[in-house]
């Protein structure tokens, strides 16, 4: 038996078979590629990096946008209708979905169909409510929404996309789990980091613009003591801003966050009036050009957010 390669070994006759199988496209070299659609970028990133080289994912919601006023295009409709998968953050945060899918006639991924994956099922959701839209703003009825932004729950929003893609394509089951166990360790040793960066945040109070943060907040123990708006999608009144101005003053809130995309105007008149420092953080991938991923959005914030209150209180 030769010494060599196999691939070195065969001569003409296997150099014409990797020909022939590269060719006609043979299922030795092949492997199915699952065709997804997530709703936001933080899904696309977590479905990238458990799906690999198996998945072609495209976001409808594009990096720096609201998926919560998102507008859809009629380019969604047809990424629709050739989608194996479709991933939602759910909670009523991407509920004009449901009209494109409805529109789509693409059983594969109706709702209850393997193809169809709300990534907030099995989370323990915050502030669940009843009613339903307030006035002038936009629903949080249902739960807040912004349940990735406790790391910790991307376990089972990842439980959830790969569930999904090794019930689609059952060659890639033990790729997709192995994938999985790779993010979950990366992602056990990255939290502590996290913590560790934040622990000297712990109970002061931070000023928000939209009540994004209470996943953020109960997993690094931080206190988000008030948000400026009201009402999610409803701006203050001069009234409102008053008493922002006396609650930044008597609990000594050194830091208001917003995000880049949320209006600067109030964010920097109570920043002038007090002396308190605004930073800006990404409640999605893309929000910021440091958050390019699903971990380097926590890093991103993490890092701003400890610098930011370092500075303040120097």
């Amino acid at each position: 038996m030769s010494d060599k390669p196999f691939w070195l070994s065969g001569g003409r006759d296997l150099a014409r078979h990797l020909f022939q199988v590269l060719l006609l496209g043979l299922p030795v070299l092949a492997h199915c590629t699952v065709s997804v659609v997530t709703t936001t970028a933080d899904l696309r990133s977590m479905t990238e990096a458990l799906g690999g080289e198996r998945v072609h994912v495209t976001s409808l919601v594009a990096n720096a946008g609201d998926a919560e006023t998102y507008v859809p295009r009629p380019q969604d409709l047809e990424r629709l209708r050739q989608a194996q998968l479709v991933v939602r953050v759910g909670v009523d945060y991407d509920l004009w979905l449901d009209r494109l899918i409805t529109k789509t006639a693409n059983p594969s991924i109706l709702r209850g169909a393997a193809g169809y994956v709300d990534a907030s099922h099995g989370i323990t959701l915050l502030e669940v409510k009843t009613g339903g839209i307030a006035a002038g703003g936009h629903s949080h009825g249902a739960g807040n929404p912004h349940y990735w932004l406790d790391p910790e729950n991307a376990t089972i929003i990842s439980a959830n996309i790969t569930g999904a893609l090794a019930l689609l394509d059952p060659s890639g089951s033990q790729y997709y789990e192995r994938m999985r166990n790779v993010f979950l360790a990366r992602l056990k040793k990255s939290i502590l980091i996290w913590q560790q960066k934040l622990a000297h945040l712990n109970r002061r109070p931070i000023l928000v613009y939209h009540n994004s943060w209470p996943y953020f907040a109960r997993r690094f123990r931080l206190n988000f003591a008030a948000a400026i708006e009201p009402r999610p999608g409803v701006a203050p009144s001069p009234a409102g801003l008053a008493r922002l101005l006396r609650q930044i003053r008597e609990e000594h809130i050194q830091v208001i966050v917003r995000k880049p995309q949320e209006p600067s105007r109030e964010v920097d008149f109570l920043a002038t009036k007090t002396g308190a420092r605004v930073v800006l953080l990404a409640t999605s991938v893309g929000d910021t050009t440091p958050a390019g991923d699903y971990f380097s959005l926590f890093d991103a914030n993490v890092g701003a957010l400890a610098a930011a209150y370092a500075s303040s209180i120097k």
